[in-house]
């Protein structure tokens, strides 16, 4: 069997690819699959404890067999434009994109105008904004950040493997209005370079009741920081630092 691979952030640089194809024998499972990226790139191999893979854009364990055709996508630790709304519907809500290019802090005003009606009493928005402060470096990227100790971080670039990103925020909404109720309701994510100060990402909920907007608030910026595939890269003068945690690949919590 013939199988595409995507590399992503820091796997990415190593292999200075971004895809290639694989021939694998008939039974060939994810880890194997692996195995074989690795053999023909073995500067890959140091990730696999923080790895997490996709199987033609859903999250997959290592143990599940490969197609003829099937895409394996390389997750490596997530940091925690676009198409607008539900992947593959014409459903005006959720809001759910990426974009490439900047917005500021009006876009609360741009996302509630879009989202609230007159039933409407609570608007809860969240911006995360980009800090000159160093975050946590992903695994493989320890030794790296200690080169950078105490230095400030000048920019920030983000990197996504978007159609599954926006598959993954459309299950974090689903769950929201599973669990709160809320459907309306907005994830924005920039990609590309973002200086500093200026908002990465932005999050509105709005509901009737204040309890409701704040819940959902929290779930979709906690749960998109933890399972979307977006990448962070923190540069400073003289090199860059991927950072993050390895992806988790379902809800933190059951619901109920």
């Amino acid at each position: 069997m013939r199988i595409h691979v995507r590399l992503f952030a820091l796997q990415r640089e190593l292999a200075g690819t971004r895809a290639l194809d694989l021939e694998l024998p008939d039974g060939a499972t994810i880890e194997s699959g692996w195995a074989a990226l690795v053999a023909r790139l073995p500067v890959l191999a140091p990730g696999r404890p923080a790895m997490r893979f996709a199987r033609n854009g859903s999250y997959a364990a290592a143990d599940e067999p490969l197609a003829d055709g099937d895409e394996l996508a390389c997750i490596p630790p997530v940091s925690g434009g676009a198409t607008a709304g539900r992947p593959g519907e014409g459903r005006p809500f959720p809001i759910l994109e990426l974009r490439p290019d900047p917005f500021g802090t009006a876009i609360v005003d741009e996302l509630t105008d879009r989202l609230a009606t007159e039933y409407d009493g609570a608007v809860v928005a969240f911006l995360g904004r980009t800090r000159v402060t160093p975050g946590t470096p992903a695994p493989d990227q320890v030794a790296e950040a200690a080169r950078h100790a105490g230095r400030a971080v000048e920019t920030l670039a983000y990197e996504a493997h978007e159609s599954m990103a926006l598959r993954v925020m459309a299950e974090i909404a689903d769950e929201i209005s599973a669990r709160f109720g809320v459907d309306r309701l907005a994830i924005v994510h920039r990609t590309g370079d973002v200086p500093l100060g200026e908002p990465s990402i932005a999050v509105v909920a709005v509901s009737p009741h204040r309890d409701a907007a704040f819940e959902a608030a929290r779930y979709a910026i906690d749960e998109t920081k933890a399972r979307a595939p977006i990448w962070k890269a923190e540069y400073f003068e003289d090199g860059h630092v991927w950072t993050g945690a390895p992806a988790r690949t379902g809800p933190d919590r059951p619901a109920g």
